[in-house]
């Protein structure tokens, strides 16, 4: 408790702090925002911005999750190892497209293909090791290993494992396969949802905050209610309510970590923003929030955790399915559906509030399942 505490501090004071010296080196480098032609007009005002801002709650999380790990003399355990190996890799492909965004002064850096595949690349590795390492109460990442060292049962997940989908019904081989896939789906999925959700001083920052902030609460619970613990080991009645995650403390601390990181981006992001993420950091951020709903075993959750992203990445694929289906017709007035209020008339912060309060909703509502499942399972 006392490193997620100290790690989440240490975050939230390093992005403050720390983040004015980023935005001069980022003038210096010439790292600044492109703006669309085709956007609203308002956002022409933000033309050279310093961007690529991940960078900064990225190192900032990691160098938290770290302190708070060595004030407690703890090493750091594989599934908070994981997350941040998420974010550094989905990281490193945002910043690679903003650098060439930057460097042409276009809208158009990495190919789309290009892009999909790095995210790929990462996703497939963070699947690999997943599958593999059991600990001593035999759990990989992903699930249970009954013999040696790799999962022999890896089921989709709800709230909890779903036990009638097993991967592993196919075969290790074939099962692994599958998972890798359904693993990668979601994490391609939810970095690009937040990179589309990007675009709005502090929106995606704020947002993500909210669902950051979900996996604190999630980890916290999971540990006390660890099947593992030495209480729930000498209590035969605790089975059917315990959770049978692989270190689900360090996975609330790394989600305290990138919490408190953004928060102190948020004072330099909100509106007016004086650095923005970039997808440099919505890549790394959409990437990490995948990890923890796999890592937690709250799969499908990050349906209502991330339930903003969700809708944002559906307006965009709403509208571009109308268009094509009735030639040239539009349902928004622009994608992705920030800008179609935009365009409406509200006022930037006020979209962004809004939205706010709309994912806080979300949240509200998936960490609520969590918690109703496991109070209806315990009466």
């Amino acid at each position: 408790m006392i490193g997620l505490l100290v790690g989440a501090g240490f975050s939230l004071a390093f992005t403050l702090f720390l983040t004015p010296v980023f935005i001069r080196i980022a003038r210096r480098l010439n790292w600044g925002q492109f703006i669309r032609d085709d956007g609203p007009q308002s956002h022409h005002a933000k033309r050279g911005t310093p961007t690529m801002g991940g960078i900064v709650f990225i190192v900032g999380a990691g160098m938290g999750y770290l302190f708070g790990h060595l004030v407690e003399h703890r090493i750091p355990a594989i599934a908070g190892l994981m997350i941040f190996f998420l974010m550094v890799g989905m990281g490193i492909v945002g910043f690679i497209d903003d650098f060439l965004k930057t460097r042409r002064q276009r809208s158009l850096g990495l190919g789309g293909w290009a892009k999909i595949a790095g995210q790929v690349i990462v996703a497939s590795i963070f699947a690999v090791v997943a599958l593999n390492f059991a600990d001593a109460n035999g759990l990989t990442p992903a699930g249970f290993a009954a013999t040696g060292n790799k999962a022999a049962e890896v089921f989709i997940s709800g709230v909890r494992d779903i036990h009638w989908l097993n991967f592993m019904t196919f075969g290790i081989v074939i099962g692994g396969i599958l998972f890798a896939l359904w693993s990668t789906v979601m994490i391609v999925s939810a970095s690009n949802g937040v990179n589309v959700a990007d675009g709005l001083d502090g929106l995606a920052t704020g947002a993500s905050i909210f669902a950051f902030a979900a996996y604190i609460f999630i980890g916290f619970w999971e540990s006390n209610q660890s099947c593992f613990n030495n209480a729930r080991l000498l209590d035969p009645n605790a089975a059917p309510f315990c959770y049978p995650v692989r270190d689900p403390l360090d996975i609330a601390v790394a989600a305290a970590c990138i919490t408190g990181a953004l928060i102190g981006f948020l004072w330099w992001n909100t509106s007016p923003a004086q650095l923005f993420m970039g997808d440099t950091g919505s890549l790394a951020l959409g990437g990490a929030l995948a990890g923890f709903a796999i890592l937690s075993r709250t799969e499908l959750l990050l349906t209502l955790i991330g339930g903003l992203f969700l809708i944002v990445t559906g307006s965009v694929i709403v509208q571009r399915a109308y268009f094509k289906l009735t030639h040239g017709k539009r349902i928004f007035l622009m994608s992705p559906i920030q800008h179609h209020f935009e365009l409406k008339g509200w006022a930037e912060v006020t979209v962004v509030v809004r939205f706010w309060l709309i994912s806080a909703m979300f949240v509200a509502l998936g960490v609520g399942l969590f918690y109703l499942e496991w109070i209806t399972r315990a009466a």
